[in-house]
This record gives structure tokens, C-alpha cells and sequence, in this order.
């Protein structure tokens, strides 16, 4: 499936579902731009946060439209002091106090996060000035996960012309064990079919393709496989092997001839995060694919984490991702 069919076919859901996304960080000029475009196709509804006067004069300075946005000040919004009583009622185990809780309620990525906590918003991306680490602070603290996932993670949407993969994780878990590994295989796998329709065929990637070379880095993959495997047997699960023998039909058949994943596989799962996140960028920047995400995973709620290198695109495609993702 093409990039433009399969963002086009994305984006006609979300028109369908109308979700409201929160775009925090309003004193980006991308984010004013994507939330124009979101609101001018009728993609999502948008609520953005900061103090309105200064909004309008960004907005004025490049030429946005901001009819239809929602504008959320922190600092005058009568939600305000009910979320800073829900927050420090969750965090002051922690030592948080109502005081400090009043003053975080003032910071964009904490506010707009309690928002889609409170039913306000549906989901949230930001990240395009804020690290991942704040991003994902705000979620956790705000948010958090259900009780049945062990690991929050990432994948990216990567679209090329001719065929889309998931790539995990990319963005969040520096060096997952064995077990957290086969989460973020699992998670990627059902969501990848969500969002594409496609049935999941998934590599658990390595230096290694079937025990071609012996390593502990190898094991943990080979553990991950086989975990993920017992946890799921429904799925189309297989490693360990080289990226290669993963996406290539003549060398799966060569490498990995007993496979069912083996040159057919659409969700690769990189063992570490220096991998997935080298690996996704490459794919975007050297091999034109289109990376939309990341698409946090794990969560109650969908908020998402965007790379602060990302372009008015990235921002709007990733809140459409968080729109279908939205209960």
C-alpha cells in the first residue's frame, strides 16, 4: 500500500471518529500550523494550552488561522485547581504537595496530559520542543498504564511506497530484558494491525539469524521469541534473525527456510533502542520511507511523544494515529 493511500485511508477514519487531540505546546510554531490543518480538514478537534493573547500574536505572525481551536490557559482555566487536587491526591504517596501540585498544573505537557486523564481531550502529542523523558513523565504521573502491561514502548509507522512496516522500539526502552521485549513485540503486533489492517508477521530482529552466531545479546532475543511465542500463540512470531533475512523473500528462503516470517516480515522488533532508533531513521532520512510516530504504547490513554526534528507533517499525521487509538 502506498504512503499516500494508507495516510489518506488514516486520516478518512479520523475525520469519521472526530476525536479531540490536545497539542500542548503552543508556543511552536509547527504545532499552530498542524493544528490549522487538523482543524481545517475536519480531521480532529484541537485544544492547545498557553495564554490566549500570546497564541493569537504567533499565530498572526505566520499567517494561522486559529478559528475552531481551543485555547486552554493553565494559569485562568477554572479546571485548574480540580486538576491539581486529583494530581496530588495520585502522587502524594511520592511527596508531592497540593502546592506542588498546583505549580505543575501550570506546565503545558502536565495540564493538557490531565486533560485526556479528566475526559476533557481524547489524546495528546506533543514533544516537538520537550524531550521524550518530559513527555513521558506527564504521562506516566498523569495517566499511567494498565495493570496488564509490564512495559510502556514505541513504535514508528514506516511507510514506503510499497508496503508499510511497524518498527519497535524506537523511542522509549533503551535495553529491554527478554520478557519486556516480547511486550513490545506484542503490543507492535496488535497495533500495527489496527492501524493497517494487515495481518502481523513478526521479526524478532539480531546480529543473528537462527543461531548463526552465539552471544548473549543473541539469547535474550532468542528468550524474547520464545516468551512471546507462549504469550501468544496466535500471533506470527519468529527469530532470531538479520534484517535481511526479514524482509527479503530470497534471502529468508536461503537463511531461514523453515520460517513463516522469514522475508515476509511487516513488524520488526530491534533488540535494543540504539537499534531501533538508528535503524527508523535511516529508513526515513536514507531510504525515503515516511516515519509517522512514535506511537507510544502501553498507556491508558493515548499520549504521544513526537521527535523534537519533527515537521508540520509528522504532527499532523501522529494526531490522527492518536485519534484511532482513542477508546
Amino acid at each position: 500500500m502506498s504512503d499516500i493511500k494508507l495516510l489518506n485511508e488514516m486520516k478518512e477514519k479520523a475525520k469519521l471518529r472526530k476525536r479531540i487531540i490536545v497539542l500542548p505546546e503552543s508556543h511552536d510554531e509547527r504545532v499552530l500550523k498542524a493544528a490549522e490543518i487538523l482543524t481545517k480538514e475536519n480531521i480532529t478537534e484541537v485544544i492547545t494550552i498557553g495564554n490566549e493573547e500570546k497564541i493569537k500574536s504567533a499565530a498572526s505572525n505566520i499567517g494561522v488561522d486559529l478559528s475552531g481551536i481551543k485555547i486552554v490557559d493553565p494559569q485562568t482555566s477554572n479546571l485548574a485547581n480540580g486538576f491539581a487536587e486529583t494530581f496530588y491526591n495520585a502522587r502524594k504517596h511520592k511527596g508531592v504537595t497540593l502546592e506542588d501540585a498546583k505549580e505543575i498544573m501550570k506546565r503545558d505537557l502536565f495540564f493538557g496530559a490531565m486533560m485526556v486523564r479528566e475526559g476533557e481531550a481524547d489524546g495528546s502529542v506533543a514533544g516537538s520542543t520537550a524531550p521524550t523523558g518530559d513527555v513521558l513523565k506527564a504521562a506516566f504521573q498523569c495517566v499511567g498504564m494498565p495493570k496488564e502491561i509490564s512495559i510502556v514502548s514505541s513504535l514508528f509507522l514506516m511507510i514506503f511506497h510499497d508496503k508499510t512496516y511497524s518498527y519497535a522500539d524506537c523511542a522509549v526502552v533503551p535495553n529491554p530484558d527478554a520478557a519486556q521485549l516480547a511486550d513490545i513485540a506484542i503490543s507492535t503486533a496488535d497495533n500495527h494491525k489496527k492501524l493497517t489492517n494487515e495481518e502481523p508477521n513478526v521479526a524478532m530482529l539480531s546480529f543473528s539469524t537462527m543461531g548463526s552466531a552465539k552471544h548473549e545479546d543473541t539469547e535474550k532475543v532468542i528468550e524474547a521469541t520464545k516468551i512471546a511465542k507462549e504469550k501468544r500463540p496466535d500471533l506470527n512470531i519468529d527469530g532470531e534473525m538479520q534484517f535481511d533475512t526479514a524482509t527479503i523473500e530470497s534471502i529468508g528462503k536461503k537463511k531461514a527456510p523453515e520460517s513463516k516470517v522469514a522475508g515476509r516480515a511487516n513488524v520488526l522488533v530491534f533488540p535494543t533502542l540504539d537499534a531501533g532508533n538508528i535503524g527508523y531513521k535511516i529508513a526515513q532520512r536514507l531510504g525515503g520511507a515516511e516515519a509517522v510516530g512514535p506511537v507510544v504504547q502501553g498507556l491508558k490513554k493515548p499520549l504521544f511523544d513526537l521527535s523534537r526534528g519533527c515537521s508540520v507533517d509528522d504532527i499532523v499525521n501522529t494526531t490522527i494515529i492518536a485519534s484511532l487509538m482513542a477508546d
